[in-house]
């Protein structure tokens, strides 16, 4: 199966963490001044899931969480958005599902994430073993799982199993410095993931960090698209995205949103990438309807629950100005 045909089967696996996400209500409070707070589902890995299955495609996430109330909230959550939870398994002793206290607000924006012994890094090599790979069509996972053992063995693990199915793999780099023992490390092992991924997807200081530099960056998601990625995408922020796929380089902007926080964009514009290839759109289209998804979730509170289904895509799409020029 190559890379496009494992996408287009519309039936990912995805490996990492689920969790609880608190915001203080109503929108604009500061978390210091909160009376009441929503709840939400939120951890990138189950916010792609999440994306995914609300735009049509089905979705399996691969992952531990703790087995008492946050944990069992978790799955709860993981039913309500249609999200296969057969290969998250609950977790006894002190390890915790990690738990996200955020802002919905711009100015001074606070997230404050709890990942103490965190139930998600207790995935292991058995628990990736017992997955029946040949049962989808592409595996996902975001950098956070590789940020300590034995879930980054497992991963790896979860690699060597999807490619000896012929799944295609998509890495997210997502790198998050609190959650890794130093950057080198980081480093380190983020670029041999990288080097395995077939479709890569990072922000400009992702990529930077993995080059050694923030201006060499651009150079290496290049060079990861000639020699071994199928797709690559670059993402500069409100200057839009670059993606490379084979000698092709496209360039494309983003949609202006009212935005009222900034969190889930990334997981939510890499739900709207996939499912646009797994329709089979042409890559651009595909990128521009995943920053479409990201200007909507940041347009709402919340993060699982932000994410739109896709007719809301469309509405959106119909009725907002195009994409940025670049």
């Amino acid at each position: 199966m190559n890379v496009l045909d494992g996408i287009k089967a519309r039936n990912f696996l995805v490996i990492g963490r689920v969790g609880m996400d608190l915001s203080p209500e109503p929108a604009g409070v500061r978390t210091r001044d909160a009376v009441s707070m929503v709840t939400g589902m939120g951890g990138s890995s189950a916010n792609i899931a999440a994306g995914l299955v609300k735009l049509g495609c089905k979705a399996a996430l691969v992952t531990k969480v703790s087995d008492d109330a946050v944990g069992w909230y978790c799955l709860n959550q993981l039913d309500h958005y249609g999200v296969d939870k057969s290969h998250v398994k609950a977790i006894t002793g002190e390890y915790r599902t990690s738990l996200a206290v955020y802002e919905t607000r711009l100015e001074e924006h606070q997230s404050v994430i709890y990942r103490n012994n965190a139930a998600d890094f207790q995935m292991d090599i058995a628990d990736v073993e017992a997955v029946d790979f040949g049962s989808y069509g592409a595996l996902i996972t975001a950098g956070t799982v590789f940020a300590a053992e034995p879930s980054r063995s497992a991963t790896f693990r979860a690699f060597e199993l999807a490619r000896a199915a012929g799944l295609p793999i998509i890495f997210d780099v997502d790198y998050r410095p609190y959650s890794w023992p130093s950057p080198e490390v980081a480093e380190e092992v983020l670029s041999r993931a990288g080097a395995i991924a077939d479709v890569i997807v990072g922000n400009d200081e992702e990529f930077g960090f993995m080059a050694g530099g923030l201006d060499k960056g651009l150079d290496k998601a290049r060079e990861l698209a000639r020699t071994s990625a199928a797709i690559v995408i670059y993402k500069m922020g409100p200057d839009g995205a670059v993606a490379f796929a084979g000698s092709e380089e496209l360039r494309t902007g983003i949609y202006p949103a009212a935005a009222i926080k900034p969190t889930g964009a990334g997981d939510s514009f890499l739900a709207g990438l996939l499912a646009g290839v797994s329709e089979g759109r042409e890559l651009k289209d595909a990128v521009l309807r995943g920053s479409a998804c990201a200007s909507i979730v940041v347009s709402r509170p919340g993060c699982a629950p932000a994410m739109p289904t896709t007719d809301e895509l469309e509405a959106f799409l119909s009725t907002h100005p195009g994409p940025t020029k670049v």
